[in-house]
């Protein structure tokens, strides 16, 4: 059994808190039922379902910590992990960061649970797979692709009273279409809450257009140019930004967000005034569990507002330490945009190149969050408001901050993950100034 209601899993972990002999003690009871199928040359490869529940003990002896996991739930396997758990932390070193477990919180629910998701089945599974390959192959394409989707519950508990639980469900499609001669590549990505919201059929359409149109590429001289970042060509770099609104790395100098002579810049103008970034677990377009990983409350809040830094993210301990107020991790990422399609921002761009995606993304230097990476799987030179020819993949070298600053157009958001579905997020397709390539890629 993987999928706990609220009482049996308060149940099993009233256990474990009354169990324990420890200063303190938090245990956390997790479960998933995660359902995949993995199609590669016009073939069904692999499929399979994988169930998991798995209970962690973290206990505390003043500032010595010790955690220990198991999956079994009897009492006796209670116990013990407990014990173990205990046993760890008179061993360990103490924490010199240590925080005591949350007092007791108020959690509101979040929309993160959809039936139609949480009932899909091998059949649904060799479908999409089915709606993926048949028209390929109908126009001598080839389709590789992945179907990752599942449900999941969370419950903790610890011994100041504190107690959480929320279902979840997921469902990430990727699939990528090349021509037979392998000179063409197109791609496609869709993340739903909701399995009704998905036809494979219809969104395999893309990625088999920009195979076809994106063969016989011709090689454009790297510079900067005027560029159309789709929504997941954007994701990869905006994401990757956010990794820094933190205040400790800004305050201890380690961030873009840093201050010159110490400090962080919440309040300052960073980016275009029209980049507005907010995260809200209730948003019904992409909801999101309603604590983060300490257990603190989410909330409904501004991240930049303006293009000004309108928080960062504050852990319990660096918020005692710097005489603030706990902000905890978003679990989400909503972009304001417009409500122009890719494909009308194209339209009104007199010379600039199209990009799909953007991937193998990394770090150059991250007091500027300067980063490199490649496009990939169908990028477009543009002229006169249309797609004039397939150009050649570049390697770039860009900064999300300076590009945020290069803003000519934001248009419609569109939900997108992370890359492993974990992290939702609503971004516009960017139609953006100056964006730096630096060479080119052999890759299609």
């Amino acid at each position: 059994m993987s999928i706990y209601t609220e009482e049996q899993a308060r149940a099993i972990l009233d256990k474990v808190i009354k169990l324990c002999k420890a200063d303190q003690c938090t245990a956390s009871l997790t479960g998933s039922v995660d359902g995949n199928v993995r199609f590669a040359l016009n073939n069904i490869s692999t499929s399979g379902i994988v169930d998991n529940t798995e209970l962690g003990v973290e206990v505390a002896y003043g500032k010595r910590v010790g955690t220990a996991t198991i999956n079994e739930f009897d009492d006796a396997s209670l116990e013990r992990v407990v014990r173990r758990a205990e046993e760890l932390a008179k061993l360990a070193p103490e924490n010199p960061e240590f925080m005591p477990a949350i007092g007791k919180q108020t959690y509101k629910a979040s929309p993160t649970f959809s039936a139609s998701t949480a009932a899909i089945t091998p059949e649904f599974r060799a479908q999409v797979a089915a709606d993926s390959i048949a028209p390929c192959k109908a126009e001598k394409l080839v389709a590789a692709g992945f179907l990752e989707d599942g449900q999941s519950f969370v419950a903790f508990a610890n011994s100041n009273g504190n107690f959480g639980y929320q279902r979840g469900t997921k469902f990430d499609y990727t699939c990528t279409v090349r021509t037979e001669d392998g000179r063409g590549s197109g791609w496609v990505a869709r993340n739903v809450k909701d399995a009704d919201e998905f036809k494979a059929d219809a969104d395999i359409r893309i990625a088999m257009r920009k195979a076809t149109e994106s063969a016989d590429a011709k090689a454009l001289e790297p510079g900067k140019y005027t560029v159309i970042l789709e929504p997941a060509a954007a994701a990869g770099l905006i994401s990757f930004m956010m990794n820094f609104f933190d205040a400790r790395q800004a305050d201890e100098g380690r961030s873009f967000l840093s201050k010159k002579g110490g400090g962080n810049k919440i309040g300052e103008q960073v980016y275009d005034p029209r980049v507005q970034i907010n995260a809200d677990p209730w948003d019904p377009r992409a909801p999101a569990m309603p604590w983060d990983n300490e257990g603190l409350p989410r909330e409904k809040m501004d991240i930049v507002k303006d293009g000004k830094i309108a928080a960062l993210q504050y852990s319990r301990y660096w918020a005692q330490k710097q005489g603030q107020r706990a902000v905890g991790q978003p679990g989400n990422l909503l972009m304001a945009g417009g409500d122009k399609s890719t494909a009308q921002l194209v339209a009104s761009t007199d010379r600039g190149i199209l990009v799909t995606r953007t991937w193998y993304i990394r770090m150059v230097d991250p007091q500027t969050v300067l980063l490199t990476g490649l496009t990939r799987d169908g990028t477009f030179y543009i002229e006169n408001g249309k797609i004039k020819h397939p150009v050649k993949n570049f390697r770039f070298n860009e900064s999300p901050v300076i590009m945020l600053n290069n803003i000519e157009e934001l248009g419609r958001p569109v939900r997108v993950s992370d890359g492993d579905g974990s992290f939702v997020m609503m971004i516009p397709a960017m139609k953006l100034r100056d964006f730096t390539f630096t060479s080119l890629s052999d890759a299609v």
